[in-house]
């Protein structure tokens, strides 16, 4: 290996995934905190991200699934995001059984800045290692999400 490429590269994939998703937690809860949103509890970055991209919000069950959580931990959780002003919850226009989540407008706020500690770590990570290698590095990640989904394993959305 030469000098140029970090020691960190000797690692395992699982090992790296593992602690590059932690730079991007952690850039996540630095810029949330410094905007007042100090309060997101463990798996609220998936939450509110996830919610940023529909703009319709999500059905319970469904973010139950996605969370991988059992339905008592995913309701505490939404419970929490509620109590905190991030979240609503609303019966599903189409089906008024079921309850959808939806981001109200602190939740909105909080996602924004969310997404945009996310695009900070991408625009140094392609200025570091260039557009065409992150292009391969997403293309690469993406087809080890589709593997995921052939053998059944539910993926979890952008946070």
């Amino acid at each position: 290996m030469n000098d140029a490429q970090p020691m960190v590269v000797e690692l395992v994939l699982p090992a790296l995934l593992r602690h590059a998703r932690t730079t991007y937690g952690l850039a996540m809860r630095r810029s949330l905190a410094a905007a007042g949103y100090d309060d997101l509890p463990r798996n609220a970055l998936y939450v509110i991200g996830g919610l940023a991209l529909g703009a319709e919000g999500i059905p319970l069950g469904q973010l139950i699934r996605e969370l991988r959580v059992s339905k008592q931990a995913a309701g505490q959780l939404v419970d929490t995001l509620v109590l905190r002003g991030y979240l609503e919850r609303r019966l599903d226009p189409e089906d008024r059984r079921k309850l959808t989540v939806t981001l109200t407008e602190r939740g909105r706020a909080a996602a924004a800045v969310q997404a945009a500690a996310r695009e900070q770590i991408d625009a140094e990570l392609i200025a570091r290692v260039g557009r065409e290698d992150f292009d391969c590095t997403r293309r690469t990640l993406g087809v080890l999400v589709d593997m995921g989904c052939e053998v059944g394993i539910e993926v979890e959305a952008e946070p």
